[in-house]
């Protein structure tokens, strides 16, 4: 007589259905926040202003700012500046985007044993955040 490994999480039995449906449900709730995420925007700032990026909750980046008349043009020492300026301003606009992430991911994720591999934004393909 083969005997259900199940038996001995007590309860009578294991009821498979019950869990594919509460994972499907999980599924479907992590993609509706992943969707909104899309549709969140956070901006990081350099130089007091003088360039921003926005990124989406995803992190991908959807548009830049630089003030008028911070840069010139014509200046490689300038441009080079800005080069650094724009990159400095996505590391900031990325780190608040998976902070965004974290926040609405969590308490999805908290329900799969701890989360995604690297934390909720780790399951979206972000590096864990430095903690340097």
């Amino acid at each position: 007589m083969t005997q259900n490994p199940f038996d001995a999480l007590g309860g009578g039995g294991f009821d498979m259905n019950a869990l594919l449906q509460q994972a499907q449900q999980m599924q479907q709730q992590l993609e509706q926040a992943q969707a909104d995420l899309a549709q969140q925007t956070v901006d990081g700032t350099v130089a007091g202003g003088a360039v921003t990026v926005t990124a989406n909750g995803v992190g991908e980046l959807v548009g830049i700012s630089i003030r008028t008349g911070e840069f010139d043009g014509s200046d490689p020492d300038d441009l080079s500046d800005l080069s650094d300026l724009i990159v400095a301003a996505y590391r900031d606009a990325r780190a608040k985007s998976e902070a965004l992430a974290g926040e609405s991911l969590g308490p999805l994720t908290e329900g799969l044993g701890g989360g995604l591999g690297g934390g909720a934004a780790g399951g979206l393909g972000f590096p864990p955040p430095s903690l340097g």
